[in-house]
């Protein structure tokens, strides 16, 4: 019967045992926060402020950048607190509020990547259309888009872990709330949440897929239908660094949720990369390959004002007609 004792709240499993490796890896995690926070708001910064970013491509690159701060948030602080002082219990409502938060950003993220494909297969694929196409007006809408079916995919899964109980153990392995670790500790039967886990995940997350995978098809026939190699290199180069994002997030998706492991180490480090190091790799992919990113960059520190060429001209002419003045000021007495 004590194991039966319902509770209201959980012990979350540190990622070491060892108090110099906690130390270690509070410093290590604290540095990859506030990089994510200071990277992604630059980039928001820099599309907000640069006029010549202000384009659909940049608009949900940085819708990007704020789901990225947000999500890391939703996690890293809490880990860091852990860390530090060694208090490893949350309760049940701050397990629901994480789970929920959680979900949310995650499934924005996976929409806001199906409209950021939507957005390359028209630009490639439409290149004339693409300014009417991709108006102002479509760009918010599918933004919102984005944000009510995260909404609306969190609200629903949020909802039936509500009904769920938890008796001891309530220990969670791993450093955040997440359903998968809820299912496993619940003393409620949980076959209503996994059916609708399937339901609700599987057709947001197919037609997720769908939208963001189908386009590339398109976008590759396009592309091997350009005559000059320079021609294709320079289409493709306005795809891979939205590729490469996408690969990160669903191969992480699928290590974590669907490659099965009896390794509770390993799923810590994979989930690691998910939550901590895939928000800082996303602005770093796309600053270091995105020119117009880097000129902003340097606009912003005023690394490329240059002396137009004429005006070097006047300046030298200036210079030299001073020179010459002095000259023939000191050749008389």
């Amino acid at each position: 019967m004590k194991n039966l004792t319902k509770v209201t709240g959980f012990i979350l499993i540190s990622l070491s045992d060892h108090p110099n490796n906690l130390h270690l890896l509070f410093v290590v995690f604290f540095l990859i926060y506030v990089l994510t926070v200071i990277i992604n708001f630059l980039i928001i910064i820099f599309i907000f402020t640069d006029s010549r970013l202000h384009n659909p491509m940049y608009f949900f690159l940085g819708n990007l950048a704020f789901i990225d701060v947000s999500y890391s948030s939703v996690t890293a602080p809490r880990l860091l607190v852990d860390l530090l002082t060694k208090n490893h219990s949350m309760s049940l409502p701050a397990c629901t509020t994480q789970l929920f938060f959680f979900i949310y950003l995650a499934g924005a993220e996976l929409f806001l990547l199906s409209a950021m494909s939507y957005d390359r297969y028209i630009a490639i694929c439409h290149p004339l259309h693409y300014s009417q196409i991709m108006s102002w007006t479509v760009c918010t809408q599918m933004a919102f888009g984005v944000w009510v079916l995260g909404f609306v995919y969190s609200l629903v899964h949020t909802l039936f872990s509500l009904r769920l109980t938890f008796c001891r153990p309530n220990t969670i392995h791993n450093f955040f709330c997440d359903l998968p670790h809820l299912f496993q500790i619940s003393c409620t039967d949980t076959f209503i949440n996994v059916l609708v886990a399937l339901i609700v995940g599987g057709s947001f997350g197919i037609g997720a897929f769908s939208i963001t995978f189908i386009p590339y098809i398109h976008i590759l026939s396009t592309i091997l239908k350009i005559q000059t190699k320079h021609g294709k290199l320079k289409a493709f180069s306005t795809c891979t660094s939205h590729l490469t994002v996408v690969f990160i997030f669903y191969g992480s998706i699928i290590f974590i949720y669907f490659v099965p492991t009896t390794s509770n180490l390993f799923t810590q480090v994979v989930t690691v990369i998910y939550t901590l190091i895939t928000p800082l790799l996303n602005p770093l992919i796309y600053s270091l390959r995105n020119k117009d990113l880097k000129a902003a960059l340097r606009r912003t520190l005023h690394v490329d004002r240059k002396i137009p060429v004429n005006v070097r001209g006047n300046k030298a002419q200036s210079l030299f007609r001073r020179i010459q003045f002095r000259r023939l000021h000191l050749s008389f007495p």
